[in-house]
């Protein structure tokens, strides 16, 4: 059994260079150790850029039938310039519907995930929501096409709300400096998880997994299961640049406007 994931930087699974930076995706493998889980996401990728620069393509082209296509987007498709931007009831709902028809052409199920929320609280401490109109769109859409949703937007949104602005820090790479060798100068990244909320994030989505029946119950492991931080692997960053350059073929922009 094989998952594929398509997704941005939220999902991707990070290299050494860039620890404790983790995505969701990499972590996934835990919680879900009987199954094959082949991280395909992209960080920068929105869901136009995915497409139309041939990601999507090569998981096509690897799918067989019965795996999952679990299909993230919506931190980078907000985002103008470099031929990412996409409008939420507009193309963002067509090139997630074109990854929906691509899987289920190939005999695979496609499963529509929402993006975790960002860490953004007003000085009142109240939790905005800057994803704005994405989750909505992601959920309609998974509607219209009877596709499977798990809905990681509402979940991380309470859980970022109960955990409030001081206890969300550690769940997103928040590092003084000296802390860690990879940021001497320390960060606050208020988009990208650590690897304790990247574990919480995998969690969530592994359960609605099993909730969802989508996969066989053996396949997973004890989704209580407490992962300390130093069990989780990184990417050597050769294997990193040999995959990020592989995963993806080249594509006509003609064959991509096909529906």
């Amino acid at each position: 059994m094989r998952i594929f994931l398509a997704g941005d930087s939220s999902v991707v699974s990070r290299p050494r260079s860039m620890a404790p930076m983790t995505g969701w995706g990499q972590v996934l493998p835990l919680f879900v150790p009987g199954a094959e889980v082949v991280d395909a996401a992209r960080a920068g990728a929105s869901s136009r850029s995915f497409v139309e620069r041939g990601r999507l393509a090569w998981i096509v082209q690897n799918l067989t039938p019965g795996d999952l296509l679990l299909i993230s987007f919506g931190l980078i498709d907000m985002k103008p310039g470099d031929g990412r931007f996409t409008e939420p009831f507009g193309d963002y709902q067509r090139f997630l519907r074109r990854c929906v028809h691509r899987a289920r052409e190939r005999g695979a199920h496609p499963v529509l995930v929402t993006s975790h929320e960002r860490r953004a609280f007003d000085p009142q401490g109240n939790l905005r929501r800057p994803l704005g109109m994405y989750p909505k769109a992601m959920r309609e859409l998974a509607m219209a096409l009877c596709v499977p949703l798990i809905d990681l937007n509402e979940w991380s949104a309470a859980r970022w709300r109960a955990a409030g602005a001081s206890g969300t820090r550690d769940l997103f790479l928040h590092l003084t400096p000296g802390e860690h060798a990879n940021y001497p100068d320390g960060i606050e990244d208020n988009t990208h998880l650590c690897v304790r909320g990247a574990v919480e994030c995998a969690r969530f989505v592994a359960g609605r997994l099993r909730a969802q029946s989508l996969l066989p119950p053996a396949l997973f492991h004890d989704l209580d299961a407490q992962i300390p931080d130093e069990t989780v692997e990184f990417l050597d960053d050769e294997v990193f640049a040999q995959q990020t350059a592989a995963r993806r073929v080249s594509v006509t922009p003609s064959a991509e406007e096909a529906e």
